[in-house]
């Protein structure tokens, strides 16, 4: 087997395990929520509230669609793993920076005042503790690379940016905001619309240590000579010269 082949092989199972944990974890918040028990970001209970609530609610949580992106990202990774594209590469982004949001923030604001048990811890183990480090060190170890140029990160925030429209637009009609930073009628609109700027400021710090990072593991597996990582770095190389000739 050749150094690519191996790494391949390596990329489709870490995935693959990445894949069957956050699987796992949903399918375990749904079961959770739609049998009235604990949500595993805040610790909420649903049970007096009607199963299409709850299952707006449930999606409406930035964690849960950040662990969609991560899982949908993944299986195609599965499946092949130097795998490109336009729309792709933004997916592969906004699973990056809400996976590495999600965790972060979950850690910081969110974990110290919710105490878990039973179902819900585990599922909060693996949407908070594992997804968040996983895929990032599967990108770290297996790329694909370089998939992070200036148009991927512009297109990447549309997704936040409508999320946050939802939010607010969602929480104003019906009072519920998935967050306690983002509930206006605790915090106020300010406050509310402060803590989202900062949020995205972060993104915005994320992107740009990504698109960094993506440029320069690209140029190092270039010069290893590892074909199907650096593939793209060449054909960007290609273009360059031949536009400039």
């Amino acid at each position: 087997m050749t150094q690519s082949a191996g790494k391949a092989t390596a990329s489709r199972r870490w995935h693959a395990v990445l894949c069957a944990v956050v699987a796992a974890a949903l399918v375990l918040q749904l079961v959770l929520i739609l049998t009235g028990g604990a949500d595993a970001t805040t610790g909420r209970t649903v049970e007096r509230l009607s199963t299409g609530t709850r299952l707006v609610r449930l999606v409406s949580y930035f964690t849960i669609e950040s662990n969609i992106l991560v899982l949908v990202a993944a299986a195609t990774l599965v499946r092949r793993p130097d795998r490109d594209g336009r729309l792709w590469r933004v997916l592969r982004l906004d699973a990056l920076l809400g996976i590495a949001i999600t965790g972060l923030v979950y850690a910081v604001v969110l974990a110290p005042k919710v105490h878990l048990t039973g179902a819900a811890l585990w599922a909060t183990i693996g949407l908070h503790y594992v997804a968040p480090p996983a895929t990032l060190a599967g990108w770290l170890l297996f790329g694909p690379r370089p998939r992070i140029d200036a148009a991927t990160v512009r297109r990447a925030f549309v997704w936040p940016v409508l999320w946050i429209a939802y939010t607010l637009l969602h929480g104003a009609v019906s009072g519920w905001y998935p967050y306690p930073f983002l509930d206006v009628a605790e915090r106020g609109y300010a406050r509310a619309l402060l803590n989202t700027a900062l949020v995205l400021l972060l993104a915005a710090g994320l992107a740009l240590l990504l698109a960094w990072g993506d440029r320069r593991l690209a140029a190092r597996d270039a010069e290893r000579g590892e074909p199907g990582r650096a593939r793209g770095h060449r054909r960007a190389g290609v273009r360059g010269r031949t536009r400039s000739g």
